[in-house]
């Protein structure tokens, strides 16, 4: 005898439809029933339950709605049927595209901007690589007079400037610099490049501008607490307070309310473009107008509470600075508008006053004035071939060079805690940021069509503190470095130490470079003495 199943479909209703049969989901003490009210077949009537089953689903299929998960996973499936699971395309970025030819690619060059300015290299290549298209046009005719205003600009435009001023393409770099990556104006590549261009530039200007403020100001303080004074101005953290006094917050948010956003949405569009922006003041207006700007425009103060630095043990000063700094604080116009005069024995005297010591003297005519110097100039082929009005100044000038040098060789063991600024550090300070902007200038001359990211970490690798010792021990000038008794033989026989000493002195190097010659002097020495690019021949 056999069991009856109420899951078992009888001969009776075979013919019925899916949805007709209902069951319970609860337990219950009474049998499973069938329910057959409002019963209805449809027609045509088949005799077969399989079609059925295929006409309810794709009833079913069509009342699903367009974004149904169950219509998307069969469409999906439908498509896999078709693609050949065997055979994987590569991802988009691995696919090469085809070069263009020499007619496609030199006409692409002759049409970009940035091989139109002979007279202006360095502003040349840091303008669009295309010209600007109808988008950015609208942009400019929108929001570059507020841009201009806020920075206390002339509203008329540029283009009214002549074509040996460099502020002709004033317009152009400031509509670059508001193009930071967070906006939709980025996914034109000309806007994306030439804003990370601008940026790269930017960073390394506004360091060596408040590195030479500073330096003027404070002629007593060593670089650690300037360095903190630095950070708490235009340290990323700080940037959007000064952005907001400006008023140019609406011109990077257009769309957000800067206060309510968080930090690490907040922070690198206001750091990206405020390096891009002082890229471009740089390029058209040099650097005075930098000053101009941080401290008049965005109201820094150095004598703020917040950009104090820490206190710390300082040691006794006895030695006396210049006149020119003695009983005052330079201001910033002051540094702005000074002109070195005529018969000057630098080409930046009073920072290399600020850097150098009167007290430096006593030290002409000692030793290594008689025995190291004159290696150490020989080396590094000075002194350079000046013109000069009286032989009185050239002489001067190579007296004082010669006693830079010695400061530049004098390593804090030495002289440091009884006379805290005979040492190297003020000079390497300035060299520092010197050698970082003098590379960047190269790069961007040099690779014209690369982005800014590229050009950072080039530039980061070229100027690794390694290399920087390791070029001034193959001229074999780590010889003449002075050290104290104490630790003379530590420093000589221990790389961990010497190394990190003679990438101080390269560095002060160039400092001294920058302030007797100025920088055309440390272009030759950077890359035609100690080769940073490793470009030239080695001797076998």
């Amino acid at each position: 005898m056999e069991l009856s199943s109420p899951f078992k479909p009888s001969n009776s209703n075979i013919f019925h439809r899916p949805h007709d049969l209902s069951f319970s989901s609860s337990i219950s003490p009474f049998p499973i029933k069938t329910h057959f009210q409002n019963f209805k077949f449809r027609k045509p009537i088949s005799q077969n339950p399989a079609i059925f089953a295929v006409v309810d689903s794709q009833e079913k299929q069509e009342q699903l709605p367009q974004n149904s998960p169950q219509r998307l996973l069969k469409e999906l499936s439908q498509r896999k049927q078709f693609v050949s699971p065997k055979k994987r395309v590569p991802p988009k970025r691995f696919i090469l595209k085809p070069p263009l030819d020499d007619a496609k690619l030199a006409q692409r060059f002759l049409n970009s901007p940035q091989l139109s300015l002979k007279q202006f290299p360095l502003l040349s290549s840091c303008l669009p690589s295309m010209r600007l298209n109808n988008a950015d046009k609208t942009w400019i005719d929108e929001y570059l007079l507020e841009a201009k205003q806020a920075l206390g600009y002339p509203l008329e435009p540029s283009e009214n400037y002549g074509d040996d001023n460099p502020a002709k393409q004033f317009d152009t770099l400031l509509y670059l610099a508001f193009g930071h990556p967070h906006c939709e104006r980025t996914n034109a590549r000309h806007v994306r490049s030439g804003h990370s261009r601008l940026g790269f530039l930017g960073q390394y200007v506004l360091e060596m501008a408040l590195a030479e403020f500073f330096l003027q100001r404070y002629p007593r303080e060593s670089p650690g607490p300037m360095r903190e004074r630095v950070y708490a101005l235009i340290g990323k953290r700080y940037l959007p307070k000064w952005v907001k006094a400006a008023s140019l917050h609406n011109l990077i948010f257009q769309f957000d309310d800067m206060d309510k956003l968080i930090r690490k949405e907040r922070e690198p569009p206001v750091k990206s473009v405020v390096w891009a922006l002082f890229g471009a003041i740089y390029l058209c207006f040099g650097m005075p107008e930098v000053y101009r700007v941080l401290f008049e425009v965005f109201g820094m103060d150095p004598e703020d509470e917040e950009c104090q630095p820490k206190l710390r043990r300082q040691l006794e000063d006895v030695d006396y600075v210049s006149a020119e700094f003695d009983g005052k604080k330079l201001t910033w116009q002051e540094v702005a508008a000074y002109k070195p005069p005529e018969d000057a024995l630098f080409a930046h005297p009073r920072l290399f006053r600020a850097c150098v010591p009167p007290g430096m003297h006593r030290f002409r005519g000692n030793i290594w004035d008689y025995d190291s110097r004159p290696q150490v100039m020989n080396t590094l082929g000075y002194p350079l071939q000046v013109k000069d009005r009286i032989p009185e100044i050239t002489n001067a000038r190579n007296i004082e060079l010669g006693l830079g040098l010695q400061l530049a060789f004098l390593h804090p063991s030495k002289h440091k805690f009884e006379h805290p600024r005979f040492c190297f550090e003020r000079l390497e300070y300035v060299g520092q940021k010197i050698q970082d902007l003098v590379m960047a200038e190269r790069l961007l001359i040099k690779h014209i069509d690369a982005p800014g990211r590229w050009l950072q970490e080039k530039h980061r690798r070229l100027l690794l503190n390694k290399f920087c010792g390791k070029y001034l021990r193959e001229k074999h000038l780590h010889r003449f470095i002075i050290y104290s008794e104490e630790v003379q033989d530590s420093y000589e026989h221990n790389r961990r130490l010497r190394n990190p000493a003679t990438t101080s002195v390269q560095q002060a190097i160039h400092g001294l470079s920058y302030t007797v010659y100025g920088k055309p002097d440390v272009r030759r020495l950077m890359f035609e003495l100690f080769d940073f690019e490793q470009s030239q021949p080695k001797a076998v």
